[in-house]
């Protein structure tokens, strides 16, 4: 079975700047959250690779720019590299030898016929605004961000269309503050939800801003909304689904798209003693300044049940004393990841930006199969036969067409990633890319069967899919 992909529907891919740009030309003092985990605990990364080298992007972004071009994609993202823009954090001194490395990429993108669009914080937190603000936690640096994003927008706007103010803002500080379990280890509900508390104000505040300088072009947010399943219809296992999703997903969703926080959310974390601090007059910015679209991550399902054992008293808040993990019996799964394959969730939360966000206008911009030992599939020719990442996307992409078909406002489709890259602990271990990247002294580049699938996508607007028969 056929079916047509709109001619304006995108096909793109992602990435990000600390992912794989890689170090060079990097000033002292211009470390990242990321670079600084990296130095402390290189160990938990696999077989020690981080974001030192990465793929050396800042030097080979012209090699990966045309097979862009080979391929015929229609859009890229990345982001900027908030710690290694400036020199001076607090002052907003340029570091030019940087801002020119970006300016060359944005005209090599555009003179390849790929249209760039840009995140301003992709885990890329400057370590000095950690150490001297703790971060997130600070308000300052809510209006240091506003400032950085107002110089981006001077310097790439008469280029640069879409803008996201950040990647997954809710990440850092849950496996940081609340999970505990990356460093520095600090275990702080309170403090994770003021971090998500000043992300969103601080979305709000960017998109305050863009609009006032009349920009051309539109801002969002990329957010990583797990569409949540509970294992049964029982009140409990709904209940618990239903306060995931609160916790997890409307903490962004709902503010940023329809301009206030839950209550339900509100009453809870007054509760449980880790309300953020905030006042009304942040509120009112939130509630005036909506984003203009949203990036939609989706990997995996969330599955989750009711609690199974009373809560430790003794230990923190932590909104999983309202839910357990659930695993479904059968599921499909990428085992090199850990991660359910489902691709029945597109469709799903496309449906529910429609039914409860008014169909704001949405695209997804991370969806990919990671897989290790890729290399055992090469062929005699060295390229990689990764038949799998093309089901994979064939069977998501299927889903998103179905949905826009029914009424959805999803614009396109960009797939996680477009080389092999970095990620957090897993490094290399897990390849996503089109594109295959050699971990030798060169970084050496060879496009995947994935890659020559994509092209014809691309090109064709056609997406060739099994009809379900009985067998």
């Amino acid at each position: 079975m056929k079916k047509r992909i709109p001619a304006d529907f995108v096909i793109g891919a992602a990435s990000s700047a600390w992912q794989t740009e890689g170090w060079m030309g990097k000033k002292e003092g211009q470390d990242s959250y990321l670079d600084s985990w990296y130095k402390q605990e290189r160990f938990v990364w696999h077989e020690g690779y981080g974001p030192a080298v990465a793929t050396n992007f800042y030097e080979k972004f012209q090699d990966d720019v045309d097979f862009m071009k080979e391929i015929g994609l229609t859009h890229y993202r990345t982001s900027i590299n908030w710690a290694r823009f400036f020199t001076d954090y607090e002052n907003c001194v340029v570091d030019e030898d940087y801002a020119q490395h970006i300016d060359d990429l944005i005209d090599a993108l555009l003179d390849a016929g790929v249209e760039p669009m840009l995140c301003l914080e992709h885990y890329e937190m400057p370590t000095f605004l950690q150490e001297k603000y703790d971060g997130w936690s600070s308000k300052e640096v809510v209006e240091l961000f506003v400032r950085y994003a107002e110089i981006a927008f001077d310097r790439y706007g008469d280029r640069v269309k879409q803008w996201f103010t950040f990647n997954e803002p809710v990440v850092i500080q849950t496996r940081v503050y609340l999970d505990a379990i990356r460093w520095p280890h600090e275990q702080n509900t309170k403090k994770w939800m003021q971090w998500n508390h000043h992300k969103v104000l601080a979305t709000a505040k960017v998109v305050r801003l863009f609009h006032e300088k009349e920009m051309d072009g539109r801002i969002g947010i990329i957010l990583n909304p797990e569409v949540t399943y509970p294992r049964s219809s029982s009140e409990a296992d709904q209940k618990a689904a239903h306060l995931y999703d609160l916790f997890f997903n409307r903490v962004y969703l709902d503010p940023l798209v329809k301009g206030a926080y839950p209550e339900e959310l509100l009453e809870l974390l007054e509760k449980q003693g880790v309300l953020f601090d905030h006042t009304e007059e942040e509120l009112a910015v939130i509630k005036d300044n909506p984003v203009d679209f949203l990036g939609i991550n989706l990997y995996y399902p969330k599955r989750v049940q009711a609690p199974r054992y009373e809560w430790n008293k003794d230990t923190p808040f932590h909104p999983e004393m309202y839910y357990d993990p659930f695993e479904l019996p059968g599921r499909r799964m990428n085992k090199s990841r850990g991660w359910e394959i489902y691709p029945q969730m597109m469709y799903d939360m496309a449906m529910r930006i429609k039914e409860e966000y008014g169909n704001i206008p949405w695209l997804i911009t991370e969806n990919g199969m990671g897989i290790e030992g890729e290399e055992r599939f090469q062929d005699d020719q060295g390229m990689v036969q990764d038949d799998y990442r093309i089901d994979y996307i064939r069977d998501h992409l299927s889903a998103l067409l179905d949905a826009v078909e029914d009424g959805s406002s999803c614009e396109g489709y960009m797939l996680w990633a477009f080389t092999d890259c970095v990620s957090p602990m897993n490094a290399f271990k897990n390849r996503y890319g089109l594109v295959r990247i050699e971990l030798d002294e060169e970084r050496t580049r060879k496009l995947k069967k994935s890659g020559l699938w994509y092209k014809e996508i691309i090109e064709n607007r056609v997406l060739e899919v099994e009809e379900i028969t009985d067998k």
